[in-house]
């Protein structure tokens, strides 16, 4: 593996919406993130710096997707799972559960 192959990058988390992640180099950071996109995700919490090789397995995001976006646009979003249609309709007969909006 060369240093090419290789990407130094900083994972921020939204304060907005649980379980979406703002990928981004750590070269450039936030700079190439368009400014509607930062305005939705809320102001960034860094949730990890690593780097990320072709190697690397990501939890829900395809790391070749991943990489070619941050060489492409300097940014990737990772959005947030699709709800699981039961569990959704278990969430949206139970009174308890906060009602999203």
């Amino acid at each position: 593996m060369t240093s090419a192959d290789k990407v130094l990058c900083k994972v921020y988390r939204s304060p907005r919406r649980g379980e979406l992640y703002l990928y981004v180099t750590r070269e450039q950071d936030l700079a190439p993130v368009p400014d509607d996109l930062l305005q939705r995700f809320g102001t960034p919490e860094l949730a990890l710096t690593l780097a990320l090789t072709p190697d690397r397995t990501l939890a829900r995001a395809n790391t070749d997707e991943v990489l070619a976006a941050l060489r492409e646009r300097g940014w990737f979003l990772q959005l947030p799972p699709l709800p699981d249609a039961g569990i959704a309709a278990i969430a949206g007969r139970n009174e308890k559960l906060p009602r999203g909006g």
